[in-house]
């Protein structure tokens, strides 16, 4: 069986600042798709809660890979 599983990351654009894996309600899923949406709307959501000026000086991001991984 093949599961998917979410790695979000939070992001800046500012040298030395390492993107930081993100704990996420759900980080499995049953396929490509259903990860990537949710992907996006945390995206979406992350981002909207962060203030403006705080994303624009700190050039905040997000950044998620939707990894297929054979489980038992």
């Amino acid at each position: 069986m093949v599961k998917v599983f979410l790695f979000m990351y939070i992001c800046s654009t500012i040298p030395g600042n390492e993107c930081q894996l993100m704990p996420t309600d759900i980080d499995q899923f049953n396929d490509v798709y259903e990860c990537t949406l949710y992907g996006y709307k945390e995206s979406f959501n992350l981002i909207s809660e962060l203030n403006r000026e705080f994303v624009n000086q700190q050039g905040a991001h997000t950044k998620f890979i939707c990894q297929p991984q054979q489980t038992i």
